[in-house]
């Protein structure tokens, strides 16, 4: 029984977004409203993750958010708003990335291969805060990939289009984060 009253929110709440975009759509400017103060604080803290500062990501989630709101005309009503959304200022922040430096270069995999232990990264006793923290001091190429592949779940395929760059630099830059992570998390 527990289990069909969260299936029942669920969709109710997926129902509530979608009529949330349609009066987005519409102008209506309290909708709008609703729908930044909805998302805003989440979407922000996945900036934080791709952005060094936190002007930075403030940047990055405006320029998120007018693309949102530019974009909603082109929301499909299939799937999760949330998810539609965090794919755009993911997006957002590897566009503003882009723009401001050269963050990548490409090194090969097998480089770094060696400076990890299969079962030595284990980051469970660390507070989110402190993950966050350690996430956003990384070196761009890094961080980037990192939360691509670790946090937003995109394939190193993925990735490397994305950014322009090899799969092979994609794994390295991710391979390079375990290990900067590990080396940090051990210091602790």
């Amino acid at each position: 029984m527990q289990l069909f009253r969260n299936n029942k929110s669920h969709s109710f709440r997926v129902m509530e977004d979608y009529e949330l975009v349609r009066e987005c759509i519409k102008g209506n400017s309290r909708a709008q409203k609703a729908l930044f103060d909805k998302f805003a604080q989440k979407m922000f803290s996945v900036c934080l993750r791709y952005m060094k500062k936190t002007e930075e990501a403030e940047d990055a989630l405006q320029d998120s958010f007018v693309k949102i709101f530019s974009k909603l005309p082109d929301f499909k009503y299939e799937g999760v708003l949330e998810g539609w959304i965090r794919r755009i200022v993911v997006n957002s922040c590897l566009d503003q990335i882009r723009k401001n430096s050269k963050f990548l270069s490409d090194v090969q995999a097998e480089e770094v291969e060696y400076k990890l232990d299969q079962n030595s990264f284990i980051a469970e006793n660390l507070m989110a805060e402190d993950l966050m923290n350690l996430i956003q001091r990384m070196p761009d190429g890094y961080r980037i990939v990192f939360n691509m592949f670790a946090i937003e779940g995109y394939s190193h395929q993925e990735i490397a289009q994305q950014l322009g760059i090899t799969e092979s630099t994609s794994k390295s830059q991710y391979l390079r984060a375990r290990a900067y992570l590990r080396d940090r998390i051990e210091k602790k």
